[in-house]
């Protein structure tokens, strides 16, 4: 679950920082694999710097979905029961463009990026766990955002960007994890060091709640591979009490 420090921090600025969560030798693995894929070199655009599936290449991928320096956390956010909404990863290569500030509070149209606090429990729509797998140091870019905009009462002002006095860009060594809430007003600093940026991203939803439609095509090979507490994030959204029994009809 939360210290109190991150509890804090997360209600007060939308995300924490999880600090030297992943050792050199996961670090290793993961990017090992990654190499393996012999992926095309990441585009100009966005949409070019993303890859997914990784979840189906190797059993280090699939612990991260359960990670013990993260799930507490997110069992503690959500309480009842959550599920993985999406995953996917981005690479970026030096003097590409990043995304830009997207989020907001007054901005979440779909209604599944949500932050509220209500009988002293904070209550999130969708979370992101972004894993650093490249240093992204001051000066290199990476992921920014405006503190506390998760529960602004207006919309960004038009025009900014990541030059912005407000916009903060968060520092990150390999190994360090960020956990916000997508409510936050967000996005990605143009990247400007010599060597790859590679970060790994999981979206995890309420289990009632599904911003994309992923889960219909969670194939059986993937859910055989997963322990039975990360087969349960694989779950379609549904409400609680109910749930299927075994002739998959809905019950109480």
């Amino acid at each position: 679950m939360f210290t109190d420090e991150q509890r804090y921090l997360f209600d007060l600025q939308g995300f924490i920082v999880v600090r030297q969560a992943l050792d050199a030798g996961i670090l290793a693995e993961l990017n090992q694999a990654i190499d393996a894929q012999q992926l095309a070199p990441p585009g100009d655009d966005f949409a070019g710097q993303l890859f997914s599936g990784y979840l189906a290449w190797s059993a280090v991928f699939r612990e991260l979905l359960d990670h013990p320096a993260v799930h507490p956390m997110l069992t503690d956010l959500f309480e009842k029961r959550m599920r993985l909404d999406r995953y996917y990863g981005i690479r970026m290569r030096s003097g590409t463009s990043g995304l830009p500030l997207h989020g907001g509070a007054c901005e979440a149209h779909d209604q599944s990026e949500f932050y509220t606090f209500r009988n002293g429990r904070m209550s999130s729509g969708i979370v992101t766990v972004s894993w650093a797998l490249t240093d992204m140091g001051a000066g290199q870019g990476g992921f920014l955002c405006v503190p506390g905009s998760h529960k602004s009462n207006f919309p960004a002002p038009a025009g900014w960007d990541h030059r912005h006095e407000s916009v903060h860009h968060v520092e990150l060594r390999a190994g360090d994890v960020v956990v916000f809430n997508n409510a936050l007003l967000h996005g990605t600093h143009p990247w400007f060091a010599e060597h790859e940026r590679r970060t790994l991203l999981f979206k995890y939803a309420p289990g009632h709640l599904a911003w994309s439609r992923v889960y219909l095509d969670w194939s059986e090979e993937l859910r055989a591979s997963l322990t039975p507490t990360q087969r349960t994030l694989l779950e379609p959204p549904y409400c609680l009490p109910h749930h299927h029994d075994a002739t998959n009809e809905f019950v109480d």
